[in-house]
């Protein structure tokens, strides 16, 4: 079975994931921009079972185009995002991809707010890719 270990920067916080991801995507949308400072977010999703959370974190809760709401947990001493749940995805726990500092990680396999918010010089390579505009 597959391990894998996700620290914010000062490695006080971390997420130990064992297992497949069930899902991997990234995002365009301007909350994950804004949480990132990038030009999109690339997260994954592992059953909230197969997650195993150390350390002390402090959460944000923003409520999302749709109205889901999303609580972010977050290292107090460095800031960085290790975990973060959806409200409207019970069960699962969302970690950004780059807190595994692991460039093997898996591609994504979703994309969305593709058309609609997606930086024009942005290409997600990645086959195959369900492109979504929400």
């Amino acid at each position: 079975m597959v391990t894998r270990r996700a620290e914010c920067s000062c490695g006080q916080l971390s997420a130990t994931c064992s297992g497949e991801p069930v899902r991997v995507s990234v995002c365009h949308c301007l909350d994950c921009k804004r949480r990132t400072g990038s030009a999109f977010s690339y997260n994954v999703r592992f059953a909230e079972a197969d997650v195993a959370i150390e350390g002390r974190s402090a959460e944000f809760t923003r409520v999302g185009e749709l109205g889901g709401r999303v609580t972010y947990s977050f290292c107090p001493d460095c800031g960085t995002t290790v975990h973060y749940r959806i409200d409207t995805q019970p069960g699962l726990t969302a970690i950004p991809v780059g807190a595994f500092a692991d460039q093997s990680f898996p591609p994504p396999f979703q994309s969305f707010y593709h058309d609609s918010r997606r930086c024009d010089w942005v290409e997600i390579t990645a086959q195959p890719l369900a492109k979504f505009d929400r």
